[in-house]
């Protein structure tokens, strides 16, 4: 009993973290479904007028395009960039790699008030405040951290002796790459962009400084429905969005395994 306590203790308090944090969703589904004109709780009955009402607003559909495009890009884009860094750091043997390895994930480390802020001040010199590419490159930026980090991970549970073996066998490095270490490491580097796709959709802070009046992504028309609005119309996008977070996560899960395997 002694050694079970704290194996007890442990799993008590990792069910009520897990709890606290799936809560909110019992509360927010059924308020998308709720007849009531406002954010209410438990709803005086059921409807599905607040999901009609997110498909047929232009503001909302618009917002919800964007942050799909900005989102596609910016997983093209620091999937290839963090892959080619995540070799070059792992593969290379050069002075500064532990240096550069640090201020490539430092993004993941700084605040993201700070990042926005000071991406604010550089995009305002440059006038692009508002448009997709100053989007796509601050979303680049949060992004390749979390590629860098699963690519390296995949890249350091590699067996290099299959890499050497086509080497000798006359393969040229890049034949050998393609053909050898890409099929191997192809699910962490899918499991990486799904990140990156995740990161860059749901992000806020970032957005709300640099949308501007001309590129509002999803989540930034979220926020202004918050504070402007009172309707569950935000209640059913919010729902939306956690049933495909959800489907993203699973199919990295299933890309992890499919890895170990």
């Amino acid at each position: 009993m002694g050694h079970r306590l704290p194996s007890f203790l442990l799993y008590a308090v990792c069910g009520l973290i897990f709890l606290l944090l799936i809560l909110p969703i019992f509360i927010v589904v059924p308020i998308s479904f709720s007849t009531a004109t406002y954010l209410q709780f438990p709803p005086p009955g059921f409807s599905l007028q607040w999901y009609k009402n997110y498909f047929s607003s232009r503001d909302w559909t618009q917002a919800t395009i964007l942050s799909l495009q900005v989102a596609s890009i910016t997983t093209i884009v620091a999937t290839i960039l963090g892959t080619l860094l995540a070799i070059s750091l792992v593969r290379g043997n050069f002075k500064g790699k532990n240096l550069i390895y640090s201020f490539a994930v430092s993004p993941m480390i700084v605040p993201l008030i700070i990042i926005a802020i000071a991406v604010y001040f550089f995009y305002s010199k440059l006038r692009i405040v508002g448009t997709v590419p100053g989007l796509v490159a601050a979303h680049t930026i949060l992004t390749i951290p979390y590629v860098l980090v699963i690519v390296s991970a995949t890249l350091k549970g590699f067996d290099e002796t299959m890499e050497r073996a086509s080497l000798s066998l006359g393969a040229n490095p890049l034949k050998t790459f393609l053909l050898v270490t890409l099929p191997i490491i192809r699910p962490g580097i899918i499991s990486a962009a799904l990140f990156a796709f995740i990161v860059s959709f749901d992000e806020l802070v970032i957005a709300i400084f640099i949308c501007g009046t001309t590129a509002v992504t999803l989540p930034k028309r979220m926020w202004d429905g918050i504070r402007l609005e009172i309707d569950p119309t935000i209640a059913a996008v919010s729902s939306l969005l956690i049933g495909v977070s959800i489907t993203l996560l699973i199919l990295i899960e299933f890309m992890r395994k499919k890895q170990i395997k």
